[in-house]
């Protein structure tokens, strides 16, 4: 099996994710970890049979499974997102949230010894670009509604549609010029 090769700046995050995981309790195999660098290198989200497709040699012909139990391990350590919307994932922006320098304001709960995932999403419905966002109220909010009904949330991802500031910006020049258009102007 030959691995991929990533630049030196994802191979630091796949380190420093191999790290997290040991931490945690896991074990970053190769095949976990070539799966995370793809991901990482995407600059959309990519669903699994196009991972499965990459990882594809002529020596080696991964099933499908294969590439699914390894986004499971990637999502259960909070190593990536699944965007339900796309049916893809994403690497989480903040998956080196105990690196240094890194924002400590950020939407995971370590309460109880567990990272708990509050993913929230911009996801542009023209580009299909996803950003993520960190706000610590929703978690607060969240965690407020989930104490009043006794409930015991595991994570939570909210998906906001829209359009991102470049095609917002694309779109409004022809609606301008379509109202113009439509509304006579003044003699």
């Amino acid at each position: 099996m030959t691995p991929t090769e990533f630049s030196p700046a994802t191979t630091t995050q796949l380190d420093r994710a191999d790290a997290l995981c040991t931490r945690q309790g896991g074990r970053m195999t190769q095949q976990r970890r070539e799966i995370l660098g793809l991901i990482l290198d995407a600059k959309t989200p990519v669903g699994a049979y196009d991972l499965l497709e990459k990882i594809k040699t002529p020596d080696r012909r991964p099933a499908p499974p294969t590439v699914y139990r390894a986004l499971d391990f990637l999502l259960e350590h909070g190593l990536i997102h699944r965007i339900e919307r796309l049916s893809a994932f994403v690497p989480c922006t903040h998956l080196l949230h105990d690196a240094p320098g890194h924002d400590p304001d950020h939407c995971h709960d370590h309460d109880h010894d567990t990272c708990l995932h509050t993913a929230q999403f911009l996801i542009c419905k023209s580009c299909k670009s996803v950003t993520e966002i960190a706000d610590s109220s929703l978690l607060t909010t969240l965690r407020g509604i989930c104490r009043e009904q006794d409930f015991v949330m595991q994570g939570a991802s909210i998906e906001v549609v829209g359009l991102c500031a470049d095609c917002a910006a694309k779109a409004r020049p022809a609606g301008k010029a379509a109202r113009k258009q439509a509304v006579p102007s003044p003699s």
